[in-house]
């Protein structure tokens, strides 16, 4: 099994925050409740290269706090390369809404269509113990910095994203998201 197997092996499911969400509500910290649903693509990816060894996965995010919800679909391609496995993002393919993005809804796409993001910068997780931690700066605008920081075991996918404009927190929680996998 190769190392990106082991990984996608964490990160292909659905999971949700729903325990860390209830303690939090029991605090009274104000805290999302957060779902993603992660689905390998490649079958969509239509005229793939005969000798292409990468992973395209939708990951379809789901947000409520304050009665409010939101969603943030990403089409991410996950390679192994030297020292790790590199998180690339992708535009939605063309024929896709960018804001409703699901596996189950996705128009299939040529490969040589596919467009690197050119806000996020790619992600690299490296392994030790058997968990994977990595994450990037992405330069959104010249004042918008995301920050991204994952690590993922067999236990929970702990996620930070913070979004920063002039250098003062907008977005994020100084808490990782702490996802589990839903059984089912």
């Amino acid at each position: 099994m190769s190392k990106l197997d082991d990984f996608m092996g964490l990160l292909l499911g659905s999971f949700d925050n729903r325990e860390q969400f209830e303690a939090k509500k029991a605090a009274g910290e104000p805290f999302p409740l957060a779902r993603h649903v992660n689905t390998a693509c490649n079958d969509k990816i239509l005229n793939l290269p005969a000798d292409f060894s990468g992973l395209f996965m939708v990951e379809e995010s789901y947000y409520e706090i304050d009665g409010k919800s939101s969603s943030s679909p990403h089409l991410f391609l996950f390679t192994e390369e030297q020292g790790g496995i590199l998180l690339t993002s992708y535009d939605a393919p063309e024929g896709n809404d960018k804001r409703t993005l699901s596996y189950r809804t996705m128009v299939p796409a040529q490969y040589a269509s596919l467009k690197k993001s050119r806000k996020f910068a790619p992600a690299l997780y490296r392994e030790r113990d058997g968990i994977w931690e990595g994450g990037s700066d992405s330069m959104f605008t010249p004042t918008m910095k995301f920050r991204l920081f994952e690590r993922f075991s067999d236990d929970a996918l702990e996620v930070v994203e913070t979004m920063e404009v002039n250098g003062k927190r907008v977005f994020g929680f100084d808490d990782p998201i702490v996802y589990r996998r839903v059984k089912g």
